[in-house]
């Protein structure tokens, strides 16, 4: 079974590491550890003798939700399977500019929406080329690069742009001010968050309200990585309701289930369980970025996210496979990532226990 491109493939894993998949360690998927949380479980439970009906095709409680939570109108909001399947209607539109700028090194799921659609994609790369200097160095002081002006070329008017922020695989945050000026330089300009709810809200950098000022901002989100839900698939794009409505045109109907609907109305309003994580995760990844840093051969990257980026001595896919068949645990190698290649692994921050086991057995190793 070949491994696919993205992490939590639990079952590639317990094939290749000959146990269930419930006895893998998953680090590959940064997923926290923390949820669903309670309020998530009893809100599906409520829901189960819906599932004879149809869900609502407009998503109105859901969206009133989400707008609520974002201070921003609810027609302003398009719910979708998963961010992936908003990425995928991302792709088709940008297909239609005259080139697609990627802030490399890039999450694996843009070039694939943008090769679906023939899309041309321009790389633009985050780490500067100076060799003397180790790549973990030059990451940490990587900022968003210039790209071209508009009174240069006059290029980017008829471009888009797609980054993440905070950005994977880095885990890097960049300043709201150092996207601001690409507004106006870009046709489209998209901004994938699925990981910035995990900041709290004096710390994150979200774009979100600027999209009423922007007709070019699209920013998309994901519920499923902080409230502990990749199973039951939700992300949702905030953007201009004109080309959300083009968006809607173009898609299945019901791509949202009763479920997940439910699920996501009762996570937002949660305030409990996000205060417990914005408290829970610095201290958590501190601790694992102490832990890596003290073994020889291994240098993490400081980061703002639940997941850290690790500079090898090691083959990571070899590291990878050992830590599997050996001790069933899971990380995420990075030769998705071709400016990585097979010397960084990617890890999510776990429990205390989770995390003292992947130290504990990465101390063996080197």
């Amino acid at each position: 079974m070949p491994q696919q491109a993205h992490g939590g493939n639990l079952a590639w894993a317990a094939a290749l590491a000959g146990c269930s998949p419930d006895a893998i360690v998953d680090f590959s998927a940064s997923i926290s550890p923390l949820g669903p949380p309670d309020s998530v479980l009893a809100a599906i439970v409520s829901q189960l003798g819906n599932l004879r009906h149809y869900p609502d095709p407009d998503y109105s409680e859901l969206r009133l939700a989400l707008g609520h939570f974002h201070q921003v109108p609810s027609e302003w909001i398009l719910p979708g399977n998963g961010s992936a399947e908003l990425l995928t209607l991302i792709g088709r539109e940008l297909a239609q500019l005259a080139a697609t700028m990627l802030i490399t090194p890039a999450f694996g799921d843009y070039y694939r929406t943008l090769t679906a659609y023939n899309a041309k994609v321009l790389e633009f790369p985050l780490i500067s080329s100076e060799q003397q200097v180790p790549l973990v160095g030059r990451l940490a002081r990587a900022e968003l690069p210039k790209l071209l002006r508009t009174q240069d070329s006059g290029l980017t008017t008829d471009c888009g742009l797609l980054l993440n922020n905070p950005h994977n695989p880095t885990g890097k945050l960049f300043s709201r001010d150092s996207i601001l000026p690409y507004l106006r330089e870009f046709a489209l300009v998209v901004v994938d968050e699925a990981f910035m709810d995990f900041l709290p809200p004096d710390e994150e950098q979200s774009l979100i309200g600027l999209v009423q000022k922007y007709e070019n901002l699209v920013i998309l989100r994901s519920l499923t990585k902080f409230y502990s839900l990749p199973g039951l698939r939700l992300g949702y794009a905030i953007a201009h309701p004109h080309r959300l409505a083009k968006w809607q045109s173009w898609r299945d109907p019901w791509p949202v289930n009763t479920l997940a609907a439910a699920a996501a109305i009762a996570a937002l309003q949660d305030t409990e369980f996000q205060q417990h994580s914005w408290k829970w995760l610095p201290q958590a990844r501190n601790q694992l970025f102490q832990g890596l840093a003290s073994i020889p051969g291994l240098q993490p990257l400081e980061g703002a996210v639940n997941y850290l980026l690790v500079e090898s001595q090691q083959s990571t896919s070899e590291l990878q496979q050992k830590l599997l068949q050996q001790h069933q645990i899971l990380i995420r190698d990075c030769l998705s990532f071709k400016e990585l290649g097979d010397r960084y692994f990617r890890v999510s921050i776990r429990s205390e226990a989770d995390n003292q086991r992947l130290l504990s057995v990465l101390s063996t190793e080197y």
